[in-house]
């Protein structure tokens, strides 16, 4: 593939005073040094993200509307080995300027220079970022930040009250008097962790980080898993949306790990479903922004940067949370809602912020970051193709 060949920046002598007092704001002096000092760079991005990031046409245009940068978003499935794949070894990595991913695979994909580091002096709004967001270990490398947590959650379990009572506790889904209503997502990348952390949490099995388990400590969980697999607890080990939100609706379950967006879609379908708040703590998780050296060879560097600030500036986190009951990790959304409360139900908004805020500050457990690309992830991938044909 020949990249020189890709677009590069254009210069356009009919850049108005307004679009460039805009572009000031957004991102200081440095977002016009690329040279062409009367003129506008173009503000078209490529994103290569996961379809959680997305929030459709009309959201977009309010970011060209506000920015001037156009964003043509690719849904690249969550599939992160494939991801990985397509960065590495595939063009993906200067295909598109942007990605979004699970957190996790920043080491593996700055190691490959495939992505490059965030000038956080650029991004006004990281300052806002909630403290412990601005920590999460595998967001950074080697002392610089690869990735920007702009979507953040905690998940643990989905469960039917009127058949179980309260859930409080990972025991429910390995419960022998729940044989054959239980399930399990068909991911080691969420599967695992939550395994680990019943087992260590109750003293069952030696584990150091739920989710970066050593060849050893993989075993002992695998194993369990596949034991259980064999008993007969589960129903099945689900895989997609649609399969997991059913799995609930028609009560073929009565516990299962899960996303919370299902627990959201299945009450409005009318069904008392409810998400658990688990002793032994939740496995948190972000979606993170990546910068792609693709970026850079289109010079596009300062307007990717202007897109992430704007991403983590409010309006964002809004339409996030209104569409998938996730948060952009700082309270610029609620600033928002609150300065436009015909565009966003303020009472909606704090429900959702304090809901995350609350697993992360006032749990009763722990939290275990999930991990993509754990240090032993192929030995996961076998073990995971052993449980299937169990």
């Amino acid at each position: 593939m020949n990249h020189a060949n890709r677009t590069a920046v254009r210069c356009n002598s009919n850049t108005s005073r307004r679009d460039l007092l805009k572009l000031l704001s957004l991102a200081g002096a440095g977002y016009l040094a690329s040279g062409c000092h009367r003129s506008k760079p173009q503000q078209a991005l490529t994103m290569y993200g996961t379809g959680t990031l997305d929030i459709g046409r009309e959201g977009w245009s309010r970011l060209t509307q506000d920015t001037g940068i156009s964003l043509k978003f690719l849904d690249n499935k969550n599939d992160t080995g494939p991801v990985i794949t397509q960065m590495i070894v595939g063009s993906a990595a200067y295909d598109y300027d942007l990605g979004g991913l699970q957190g996790g695979a920043e080491r593996e994909l700055a190691a490959a220079g495939k992505i490059l580091p965030w000038d956080l002096s650029k991004l006004r709004n990281w300052a806002s970022l909630w403290d412990w967001a601005k920590t999460i270990p595998y967001t950074q490398w080697q002392g610089q930040q690869f990735g920007l947590p702009v979507v953040i959650n905690a998940d643990s379990m989905i469960y039917l009250p009127k058949h179980v009572g309260t859930v409080d506790s990972y025991a429910a889904v390995f419960d022998k008097r729940l044989k054959g209503k239980t399930a399990m997502e068909d991911a080691w990348i969420n599967s695992v962790i939550f395994t680990a952390i019943y087992l260590k949490e109750n003293a069952l099995q030696r584990i150091d980080d739920p989710g970066d388990l050593t060849a050893d400590e993989l075993g002992a969980v695998m194993e369990f898993l596949i034991s259980k697999k064999k008993d007969g607890q589960f129903r099945t080990f689900w895989s997609g949306w649609e399969n997991g939100l059913n799995l609930i609706v028609n009560e073929e379950v009565y516990v299962m790990t899960g996303w919370e967006p299902i627990v959201y879609a299945a009450q409005k379908k009318g069904v008392d479903a409810r998400y658990a708040i688990p002793k032994e703590g939740y496995e948190g998780w972000s979606n993170d922004l990546l910068l792609h050296a693709g970026a850079k060879e289109r010079g596009l560097i300062d307007a990717a940067h202007a897109f992430a600030d704007w991403e983590l500036s409010g309006f964002y986190g809004c339409d996030l949370a209104k569409l998938r009951g996730y948060v952009v990790p700082n309270d610029r959304a609620l600033d928002y809602a609150r300065q436009h409360p015909t565009e966003f139900s303020v009472n909606d908004q704090e429900a959702i912020i304090q809901n995350v805020q609350h697993k992360f500050r006032a749990m009763k457990g722990s939290i275990y970051w999930q991990n993509v690309r754990p240090k032993e992830y192929r030995l996961y991938d076998e073990w995971w193709t052993k449980l299937r044909s169990a």
